[in-house]
């Protein structure tokens, strides 16, 4: 059991807005919103954050506080052998956690080249080894903060890193509405066109986006909520901390979508648009170089505040599994981490690391980043859920528990397969069309299939229900 405890409620909602609030608010948001049509996709966006990203937040935000522990030990606490499932949660969010800092490195990057007025674009960029020392930068950061601890490190950088980034994202939407191209993107991202609404790929990539964009599923909220203590509001807190992403990312929308219009740029361009096409357009604007360092400034605290939820996963789940230290096991950790994301960091350098010709970075990215959360959150969901059946936890969710029992796990599943099969992302079919023999991606998806599968034999007949355990 955990004995650290935020400061305050204020420190525990800036530390999980922080880990809300990252690059899939800014940058994602606004790719997967240009690719799907824009105002049309904020409808099924909005039915997904509150139908079914809130109950999983309230679940894992319960199960951390009545726990008192970290996702290993949680798992542990309903039956011993589903601690092997708590390490797959963990191991999946630090496989996600090594590319994420190679993302974070080039924010990074960008933001010290436009500071010192080089103005670098990507092509430049990656052709150089700036992004692996970038990488290397953000890689001990990140190891740095998480150090620190609780208190010392997570809070303290929340506290002064999450109200800088909506100081900084309020200012770039104001300077956005001076831009001619502003009406055009507030009519691209607040009307929708109700029509495209009967496309199943709109839905599955909103569902998946909340997901993604709120950190749920991966044992990020159950660590923090650990630290909670017994008088904070949940329910309220989850709303608020789901409104508070909700309200980034639009914003964030209202900052690059009148850059987009403004200067010709295509809203569908996805991740190219952060480092390709808004470079260019921040080189042709007035204040284009303060624009430039203020959006990438944004960019990296809000890839930091991630990043540093993502290591507190498995460092939590280490200290308390082990004798090792925080520090010690951080240092280790941190040192995982960097190992498993020198090949991602490499994919984009002088190196050109590939795989399929594919980048490695590519290929991690459209498998274990696709197919991580989903199959974690189910984890959470069936153990906390289903397996413990714990009537406590129950009457804390309250009206949430059946949006959490039967809604979330049956949307995660068909999340899941429409990325499986190339609906929910159009790069997956890339993937499988540019493969060695045509056969890597199908190897994948069917990888998923089969754990998805385990899953299910393992919670019926290993005497998943703890219904006899209560009778006892």
């Amino acid at each position: 059991m955990t004995t650290e405890r935020w400061s305050s409620r204020v420190g525990f909602l800036l530390a999980t807005v922080g880990a809300a609030v990252g690059l899939g608010n800014i940058w994602r948001f606004s790719a997967v919103v240009g690719q799907n049509g824009g105002g049309a996709y904020l409808v099924p966006y909005l039915v997904a954050a509150f139908v079914c990203a809130v109950p999983m937040l309230l679940l894992e935000l319960t199960v951390g506080r009545r726990l008192r522990t970290d996702v290993v030990s949680a798992f542990r606490s309903v039956r011993a052998e589903y601690a092997v499932l708590g390490w797959v949660v963990a191991g999946g969010v630090l496989l996600i956690l090594s590319y994420y800092l190679v993302l974070t490195g080039w924010v990074l990057g960008f933001l010290v080249s436009w500071l010192a007025g080089s103005q670098t674009t990507f092509g430049p960029f990656t052709a150089s080894w700036l992004p692996v020392g970038y990488f290397v930068a953000a890689t001990a950061l990140t190891g740095g903060i998480v150090s620190l601890g609780v208190r010392g490190g997570i809070e303290r950088m929340a506290t002064v890193v999450m109200p800088t980034v909506f100081v900084v994202l309020v200012a770039l939407a104001g300077y956005a509405l001076t831009l001619p191209g502003w009406q055009e993107a507030a009519g691209f991202l607040f009307t929708p066109q109700l029509s495209v609404l009967s496309d199943p790929g709109i839905w599955s990539a909103a569902f998946g986006q909340v997901f993604f964009s709120l950190s749920v599923g991966q044992g990020i909220m159950l660590t923090y909520g650990s630290y909670v203590d017994e008088a904070t509001n949940l329910v309220t807190s989850s709303v608020l901390i789901t409104v508070t992403d909700i309200g980034a990312a639009v914003v964030a929308g209202l900052v690059i979508f009148p850059i987009v219009f403004s200067f010709g740029l295509q809203p569908t361009l996805g991740t190219e648009l952060a480092f390709t096409t808004l470079p260019t357009a921040f080189a042709a604007m007035p204040f284009g170089r303060v624009v430039a360092v203020a959006f990438f400034g944004l960019l990296f605290f809000a890839a930091l505040s991630s990043a540093v939820s993502l290591l507190e996963v498995g460092v939590a789940a280490a200290t308390n599994s082990t004798t090792l230290s925080r520090e010690r096991a951080t240092l280790l950790l941190t040192a995982g981490v960097f190992t498993a994301g020198i090949p991602s960091a490499l994919s984009y350098s002088p190196v050109r690391l590939s795989l399929a010709a594919r980048p490695v970075l590519d290929l991690i990215d459209e498998s274990v980043g696709a197919f991580a959360l989903p199959v974690s959150a189910l984890l959470i969901v069936f153990v906390f859920v289903w397996a413990a059946d714990a009537v406590d936890l129950r009457r804390d969710l309250g009206v949430f528990d059946p949006l959490v029992r039967y809604l979330v796990p049956g949307v995660l599943v068909v999340v899941t397969a429409a990325k499986a099969v190339g609906i929910a992302r159009p790069t997956w079919r890339l993937l499988v069309d540019h493969a060695r023999d045509g056969d890597i991606g199908l190897v994948v998806a069917g990888g998923v299939l089969v754990v998805l599968a385990g899953i299910g034999w393992l919670l019926r007949n290993r005497g998943l229900v703890s219904m006899e355990r209560q009778r006892r």
